[in-house]
């Protein structure tokens, strides 16, 4: 076995082929990560046992160790190196703070003390830094937050006040920020409320939760962007799972349930996977859970506890305040330049938020990117025009999850995987636009505003945020643009459904100018509603399927670089229309769409060489009406 550089002592040079083969051989710090729970109420007495849990494989915990008091309702955080908790019911409050290593199964030793003693207080941490906030004085409800150290023992430090005193209260963070949610004051609460970790200060206002809730996790449930909370008291028993955008300000979201409504249960992560442990429901529970965070849905049992317990606390080597390790918020080294191609939403037949991957040059199933915003039920985007550069890809207009014509526009960095973010707004809002670029331009044409066709053309310049500016006009007004081609110089647009019907006339730009469109040439079939998406080498454009107003298997493909007609390439598996694509240089790609049926196939063809379509693999999520774009295809060569 390699060696390999330890996160938080890392000397000599590392390159990323070392780091990457760590990670996929498994031998990488924390790629298997491991959750501790700690302590708990066992019904009818406190325990100090320490129970462990691999949060990849998940199953029935095991002994790790005891903690040097007995006591539940306590804080929990950790670094890469060590687990710990504090404060707690003894059944008195408790100052104390606890450690252990990860990397050596024993007993806790003592770190320190919290400037108070507390009951159901809550805490998180980075890398570097734990806050821990808030709990029971009995009588007194505290809003005060104290900070460690993780790498040193000592006690804790003043750090600043919560906005409002409270118990009970769950505890999510990002490398960065630490959020404060729930709890009771002594009635329910819905307040979150968050500081900057490295910082110190007093709260500031995040959002609300969707209810008023006390005890809900107890554990550092979270991505590197995403927050969880799950069950809590209400005053009757929940199994809402619920999630906050961590970096910006707002409400959770539910996104799941739990498998029964509890609360007091134990969780960690490992960034990538909640897992989560016992609780009250009123019997004392053992069922182990476990979601995958960036998608949500219901949680599912994955085993159980050795020791049935409550109010214990979980901690674990990877959760999101970590993420500056190869935990899977942060991503595995970028091997694929030139390679990756990307689906956007879509309509599954209920709308779709999710966006996928694939490697082109390989075959196989797609996999998660990210989000059109953030997941939540609304935010999906269906009939944008996709385009993009090198390095960044462009999902422009559409059409929201109530049907309402979008004129924003969002960004992905190719290289990285997580949500869009804001780019900038199209002239007008539209949907069902074609989708062009080269490495400097990305381009939109035509579509249908919800009252009128267009023959509208933007342009965005890639590599800087901010709004699209005018380029020239289509022939016609042309709505429901059946493909998009090109290669540097020109961009391609073919097909459609303008006021007249249906059209094959093929019409280009020259991208680097601006100016109206000219004549190319006819598609061999007149259609609308095809490959959405660039597929092209850097001198052929190829059309595939689409709307004749039945589906269509047609595949035909033009000389970029030159005028005239479309010949036959070769046929898609199945007619199908409302389909995305994408492409390098080399092979293009054809997903899903609809035949009626909603299908999940993926296929490709090599562009050099008619043929039919051959398998490639299958969507994870089934859709039509979406797009694709890459950072590989025939427009951005010789950029």
């Amino acid at each position: 076995m390699a060696n390999y550089p330890q996160l938080d002592n890392a000397s000599g040079v590392w390159n990323l082929r070392e780091v990457y083969d760590a990670v996929m051989g498994g031998y990488w710090p924390n790629s298997n990560s491991e959750a501790l729970f700690g302590a708990g109420n066992g019904a009818p007495s406190f325990t100090t046992t320490i129970q462990k849990t691999n949060i990849t494989s998940a199953g029935n915990t095991t002994f790790f160790g005891n903690l040097t008091v007995a006591r539940s309702e306590l804080a929990s955080y950790s670094s890469f190196i060590r687990g710990m908790w504090a404060g707690g019911n003894t059944p008195s409050a408790s100052n104390v703070i606890d450690y252990v290593t990860f990397s050596t199964q024993g007993n806790a030793a003592d770190f320190g003390n919290l400037t108070q003693s507390t009951v159901a207080c809550a805490g998180s941490s980075n890398s570097i830094r734990a806050v821990v906030a808030g709990g029971d004085q009995v009588p007194a409800i505290s809003n005060v937050i104290d900070y460690t150290t993780m790498a040193s023992t000592g006690n804790a430090t003043d750090f600043g006040d919560l906005t409002t005193g409270r118990s009970a209260l769950s505890c999510v963070s990002s490398p960065t920020r630490a959020c404060f949610a729930g709890g009771q004051s002594p009635s329910n609460q819905n307040i979150i409320d968050f500081v900057e970790i490295m910082t110190t200060g007093n709260a500031v206002d995040f959002g609300d939760l969707n209810a008023s809730l006390d005890f809900m996790t107890f554990g550092n449930l979270a991505s590197s962007t995403r927050g969880v909370f799950a069950g809590g008291f209400t005053p009757t028993h929940t199994d809402d799972i619920q999630f906050i955008t961590i970096a910006s300000q707002g409400n959770s979201v539910k996104y799941g349930d739990l498998t029964a409504a509890k609360r007091r249960l134990a969780a960690a992560s490992n960034s990538i996977k909640g897992v989560m442990g016992g609780g009250y429901n009123p019997a004392t529970l053992s069922v182990m859970e476990t979601f995958n965070i960036t998608t949500g849905g219901n949680s599912v049992n994955v085993g159980d506890l050795a020791v049935p317990v409550y109010s214990a606390a979980g901690c674990s080597n990877a959760h999101g305040g970590l993420n500056d390790g190869y935990m899977g918020t942060r991503p595995l080294p970028y091997t694929d330049n030139g390679d990756r191609g990307v689906f956007t939403a879509g309509i599954d037949p209920g709308f779709e938020e999710q966006f996928s991957f694939v490697k082109i040059a390989s075959t196989g199933d797609d996999n998660l990117f990210g989000f059109w915003e953030d997941g939540a039920p609304g935010t999906g985007n269906y009939y944008s025009a996709s385009a993009g550069g090198n390095t960044r890809g462009i999902s422009a207009g559409g059409k929201d999850d109530p049907g309402n014509h979008k004129a924003d526009s969002k960004y992905l960095t190719f290289s990285t995987r997580g949500n869009m973010a804001s780019f900038g707004d199209l002239t007008q809002s539209r949907a069902t636009a074609a989708g062009f670029s080269n490495s400097i331009r990305s381009m939109t044409a035509g579509g249908y505003t919800g009252s009128a066709t267009v023959d509208i053309i933007d342009y965005f310049t890639t590599s800087t945020l901010g709004n699209a500016a005018d380029f020239g006009n289509l022939l016609s007004v042309n709505s429901s643009l059946a493909s998009s081609g090109g290669n540097h110089t020109r961009g391609i647009v073919a097909g459609g459904d303008p006021d007249s019907g249906l059209t094959n006339v093929i019409q280009f730009v020259t991208i680097s100018t601006t100016g109206n469109a000219t004549d190319f040439g006819d598609l061999t079939q007149a259609r609308s509603i095809s490959a959405m998406g660039q597929v092209s080498s850097a001198t052929r454009s190829v059309f595939a399927g689409g709307i004749t107003p039945s589906a269509s298997d047609v595949i035909d493909y033009v000389t970029t670089a030159t005028t005239g007609n479309a010949t036959d390439f070769g046929n898609l598996s199945v007619s199908t229309g409302y389909l995305a694509a994408c492409s390098s240089t080399t092979r293009g790609l054809f997903a899903g769409g609809n035949n009626p049926a909603v299908r999940n196939t993926i296929e490709f063809i090599t562009i050099a060489s008619e043929s039919n379509t051959t398998d490639f693999g299958d969507l994870t999520k089934a859709r039509h009406s979406f797009a694709g774009m890459s950072d590989a295809h025939g427009g951005l060569q010789g950029g």
